[in-house]
């Protein structure tokens, strides 16, 4: 590898911010932007200031809604450095996407309201993080507004992900009483300025604890006697700093702040780059190490996106870079596929908007033009030098209903949205065996994604439909594609499907359907719905 591919790579830093609702996450990932000058302003994410949207939350209903329901990739320069940060969803209804988006991630920026605490979708994200054994890096964000005692906050990290925390700064105070943070290792005070806005970098300033005078001046005098007490407090009973524990998840750097107010978030970001390391190795199917330093290319496909800009109509592929470098017009090979490929149109993403790329190193996130070739989880690697990667896992739909066209004009586009969003894979499209497009059956994780199915068929292809719920609880899928459903003994409550791939699978409404279909068809192999992410 030539010496300069090698500094592009070492120069990347890719990670994903995950959070629970409305603790802050895409409010930080604008003002990371902010300052990094990819956008001039950030957007307010509800819209109550102004009609700005997060540039991160791009699909109209997005915009109406407040919430992200789609992971975004934005990538930008700041102080040398080429970040790709990962958006995701922090709806559990939306958890798959998330799943996917941190598969593609090197780090984590877990995200938390200091109010609030852990809630139950970070601690799911969490726990695929520590999995990976990725580094995690937190956020308390909201230091603005009426906050849980901070060390509680850290007590609770600690007990609920078996790891340890390191403050990097500390609160003084919160809500309308809050002035600042406390810098541990540059033992200076970052003031609160409520009207601050990004405008610039805040100032240090320098004041050793044990200067009462200047300390009282900058914050009063009890609450220097409560910093004074907690600082040594932490120094005496909180974990070490550890830069080998924090590169392996097992110690996460905590900064407190308000996104919103862009306080603590260019420290933050800074801290972020210093401690974290250039694209991590990666683990081939068969158990091989991929460097990201490896001169073949190598790449994996996290997601599919259909639509992203109305003026194209088109499905992007997101992939992400694992090792080597990218050249447009060059070659490659696609694993699932087994043929050789050529990359069309690559681009370099900033949420919807997009900018066509020549190059593009490990780390790296690229999008593009997928004519129906790719799904999730695909290698598209070095001809000279083939590898695969383990595919990516799937969940079970948790939820079913019966979606049926309303204008039988409108047949083609029904047909079109449908094929196109079940491609994407966080939709689960199923067909009747023996039937065609005029209705079919959806399955879904969350039901929020009912309301995300309907608007994007709407808004996008121009059809509406009419929704029925059904009782179905349970999918397994059958082992022998070719079996003849007609033959089969099964009760009236089950239903058999066929997905995009002519995978066929039966829908239960419980477990005593799912034991008479194995007791009244000994031929019959049922599988779990496919985790393995490689079909």
């Amino acid at each position: 590898m030539n010496e300069q591919t090698k500094k592009e790579i070492e120069r990347r830093r890719t990670f994903a911010i995950i959070s629970h609702p409305d603790a802050g996450k895409t409010t930080l990932t604008e003002k990371l932007l902010l300052y990094g000058g990819a956008i001039q302003s950030a957007g307010s994410v509800k819209g109550k200031q102004s009609d700005r949207h997060a540039v991160s939350d791009w699909m109209e209903l997005e915009k109406q809604r407040g919430i992200s329901v789609t992971s975004s990739v934005m990538q930008f320069e700041y102080n040398g450095y080429c970040i790709n940060i990962l958006d995701t969803p922090g709806h559990q209804d939306f958890s798959e996407d998330t799943y996917r988006t941190l598969m593609a991630a090197d780090s984590a920026v877990m995200v938390i309201d200091a109010a609030k605490g852990i809630e139950p979708q970070t601690r799911k994200l969490f726990r695929v993080c520590a999995k990976r054994g990725i580094p995690i890096f937190t956020f308390i964000n909201k230091l603005d507004h009426e906050a849980r005692d901070p060390f509680d906050l850290l007590d609770e990290l600690e007990r609920e992900f078996g790891i340890g925390t390191y403050p990097m700064n500390w609160p003084i105070s919160c809500g309308v009483t809050f002035k600042g943070v406390y810098d541990r290792r540059e033992r200076a005070i970052h003031t609160f300025d409520n009207f601050h806005g990004g405008r610039g970098k805040i100032a240090a300033i320098s004041c050793d604890l044990s200067d009462t005078e200047k300390l009282d001046a900058l914050i009063g005098e009890n609450l220097r006697r409560e910093l004074c007490e907690q600082v040594e407090l932490l120094d005496g009973a909180s974990f070490d700093f550890d830069l080998d524990a924090i590169a392996h998840g097992k110690l996460s750097p905590v900064y407190f702040g308000s996104a919103l107010n862009n306080f603590g978030v260019e420290d933050f970001l800074a801290g972020f780059l210093e401690m974290t390391a250039a694209p991590l190795a990666r683990e081939s199917a068969d158990g091989t190490t991929i460097s990201p330093f490896d001169d073949a290319f190598s790449a994996f496909v996290f997601k599919i996106q259909a639509n992203m800009n109305k003026a194209h109509r088109d499905r992007i592929a997101f992939m992400r870079i694992c090792s080597g470098k990218f050249e447009r017009g060059a070659e490659y090979y696609h694993i699932q596929g087994k043929r050789p490929v050529k990359l069309s149109r690559p681009q370099q993403m900033m949420a919807q908007e997009r900018a066509g790329i020549d190059e593009a190193f490990a780390g790296d996130i690229i999008g593009v033009f997928d004519p129906g070739v790719f799904s999730i989880g695909d290698t598209v690697c070095a001809k000279e030098k083939k590898v695969a990667f383990a595919g990516i896992p799937t969940f079970a739909p948790e939820h079913f209903a019966m979606i049926e066209q309303i204008d039988s004009m409108k047949r083609k586009q029904f047909a079109k949205g449908m094929e196109q969003i079940a491609k994407e894979g966080a939709i689960r499209i199923f067909f009747e065996p023996d039937g065609g497009f005029e209705r079919v059956v959806v399955g879904v994780i969350g039901v929020l994604q009912y309301d995300v199915l309907k608007f994007r068929m709407k808004s996008e292809y121009g059809v509406e439909y009419l929704h029925r719920e059904l009782p179905f609880q349970y999918i397994q899928r059958i082992a022998d594609d070719a079996v003849q459903i007609s033959k089969l003994d099964l009760t009236s409550d089950t239903r058999a499907v066929r997905d995009v791939m002519g995978h066929t699978y039966l829908l239960f409404t419980g477990q005593w359907s799912i034991r008479w279909a194995q007791e009244h068809n000994p031929s019959l192999v049922l599988l779990d719905f496919d985790r393995s992410g490689n079909d």
